[in-house]
C-alpha cells in the first residue's frame, strides 16, 4: 500500500495539472472573448458603413430627381424660345429668298431695259 506522503505527492501532482489546466482554460476563455469582441466591432463596423452607402445611394436618388425635374423644367421654359427661334430663322430665310429673286428680276430687267434702250439710241442717232 501507497504511503502517506505518496498520496500527498500524488494529490500534489493532481492538484499542479488542475491548475494548469485552469490557467489553460482561462487564457482559451479570454483570448476567445477577445476574438469574438473583435467579429462584433468589425460587424458593427461594416453595419455602420452599409448604412453610410445605403444614405448616400438614397441622397444619389434624390439629387438625380431633383436634377431631372430641373432639366424638365428648362426644356419647357426653353422650348418655346426655340420654336420662336426656329420660325425667325425660316422667316429669315423666306425674306432672304424674296430678296435674291428680287434682286434676280430687277436685274434682268435692268439688262433687258438697258439692252432695249442701247437699240433705241442706236436707232435714234441711226448707227449701224
Amino acid at each position: 500500500m501507497a504511503s502517506l506522503d505518496d498520496i500527498f505527492l500524488a494529490l500534489g501532482e493532481l492538484k499542479g495539472g488542475v491548475d494548469a489546466l485552469r490557467r489553460d482554460f482561462q487564457e482559451e476563455k479570454s483570448m476567445a472573448h477577445e476574438s469574438r469582441a473583435t467579429i462584433h466591432r468589425r460587424l458593427d463596423q461594416q453595419a455602420e458603413e452599409i448604412s453610410k452607402v445605403r444614405t448616400d445611394v438614397a441622397v444619389d436618388g434624390e439629387i438625380t430627381a431633383q436634377v431631372r425635374n430641373e432639366v424638365k423644367s428648362l426644356k419647357e421654359a426653353v422650348n418655346p424660345s426655340l420654336e420662336e427661334w426656329k420660325r425667325m430663322k425660316m422667316l429669315g430665310i423666306g425674306i432672304a429668298g424674296l430678296l435674291a429673286l428680287g434682286g434676280l428680276s430687277v436685274g434682268a430687267a435692268l439688262m433687258w431695259a438697258s439692252d432695249t434702250a442701247a437699240t433705241a439710241i442706236r436707232h435714234w442717232l441711226k448707227i449701224n
